[in-house]
């Protein structure tokens, strides 16, 4: 096949190439950047907690005074752990997909706070609730369950656990165990290391899994939250109860019932923003692409049409079913490259846009191959009626209208 009648036909029909070209260059620039955003809202939704999350759930009061802590929590942890089916209850600051309680900038150095990280509270059993996967160092022991001072939001000093995020984040390649860090005047030293612990609130992301777990004494501003541990297939059932059995526990508390859920319920409300944008961006993908398509197909037999006679002569002259076939595939090709390559320079203009306005990432490079073989399928599909029926037209016939 002789690429040169092809580009001679096309500078006759300038325009037409134009606007095709120009609606498969639209098609590749939001095709390559729609994907790369479903694609990371698919792995932000598939995130591991490092929690059992099957069989935790949390229950959150409000509107209590900050002086009856200690009081509220002894009735809570007592009244919920006496509902059916409930293995333990414990006091803590948050669980995973639930509202953040503590995060702050740590530094090393008393200087740069260049890392934020989400802090987690409980008490004793707290971990062993949990469900984390300790990889190195040791677990808190009694006595580093320390009551929190009035009007502190953590306690001053501690030995802690973090997570192997966080501990690559701050010291990479090295050893964390034993090592200090600060949130202002609170001092932390690393006892332990868990595998996966995700941040409160945390939405996927590079920081999603920077946290650490602080071991404290129920009471100051360790209040008002409590983990639930249940069998899977009763959690539900327990959830169910203990938000009930909240206003006979403590009558004169509010409770959160919608953060009072098992954690399957929580990643399911926290992720239900990102499953409507990828169904939205999958609609608009599959719009997009029917647009060019219908697009391609409508040019392609606007030109058989308009080139009928000259099919004829070719097909007098020996030209051979086949040949008229590949000729209209061929310069279909030539015009989705041209788009595609004008789509790849938009697609990095408008990912540039996201990652201004929306904190999007850098787009890898490799999405552009992806949405080049996507382009270039849909426009052979597409041309493939028009040009079969090129194919199909009998020389006689075509002869006859010159």
């Amino acid at each position: 096949m002789h690429i040169r009648p092809i580009l001679v036909a096309l500078r006759k029909h300038k325009l037409a190439t134009f606007l095709i070209a120009m609606e498969i260059a639209l098609a590749c620039a939001v095709l390559c950047n729609a994907v790369f955003i479903i694609a990371n809202r698919l792995s932000a939704m598939h995130i591991v907690t490092g929690v059992d999350e099957a069989s935790l759930g949390e229950i959150v009061v409000t509107g209590f005074d900050p002086k009856e802590a200690s009081d509220l929590n002894a009735r809570m942890i007592a009244g919920l752990a006496a509902i059916p089916g409930v293995e333990s209850v414990h006091a803590i600051s948050s669980v995973p997909f639930g509202p953040q309680a503590g995060t702050a900038g740590v530094t090393l150095d008393h200087k740069n706070y260049g890392t934020v990280i989400d802090y987690y509270m409980g008490d004793p059993g707290t971990i062993k609730a949990l469900g984390l996967q300790l990889v190195a160092g040791s677990m808190p022991d009694t006595d580093d369950y320390q009551a929190i001072p009035d009007k502190a939001w953590l306690p001053p000093s501690a030995r802690v656990l973090v997570s192997r995020a966080l501990a690559d984040q701050l010291w990479p390649g090295e050893s964390p165990l034993g090592k200090m860090f600060w949130t202002g005047p609170y001092q932390y030293r690393v006892i332990g290391v868990v595998a996966n612990f995700m941040g409160a609130g945390a939405n996927g992301g590079g920081r999603a899994e920077w946290s650490a777990f602080v071991p404290a004494l129920p009471g100051g501003t360790l209040a008002g939250t409590y983990l639930i541990r249940a069998n899977p297939q009763d959690l539900e059932r327990v959830m169910t109860e203990a938000r009930n059995a909240v206003a006979t526990i403590a009558p004169h508390v509010v409770l959160d019932r919608e953060n009072s859920q098992s954690i399957p319920v929580l990643r399911s409300a926290n992720f239900a923003t990102d499953r409507a944008m990828a169904g939205m961006l999958i609609g608009v993908i599959v719009a997009l692409l029917g647009v060019t398509a219908l697009g391609i197909v409508g040019l392609a037999s606007f030109w058989v049409a308009q080139r009928r006679k000259q099919i004829g002569i070719r097909r007098a002259i020996g030209a051979t079913r086949g040949d008229i076939l590949r000729y209209f595939q061929t310069e279909n090709f030539l015009i989705v490259t041209l788009g595609i390559a004008i789509g790849m320079l938009l697609a990095f203009v408008l990912n540039a846009a996201l990652m201004k306005f929306y904190e999007l990432p850098h787009l890898p490079l490799y999405y552009l191959p992806v949405g080049a073989l996507a382009l270039w399928g849909l426009g052979q599909l597409a041309v493939l009626g028009p040009a079969l029926r090129a194919a199909a037209v009998p020389p006689v016939v075509a002869t006859r209208s010159v």
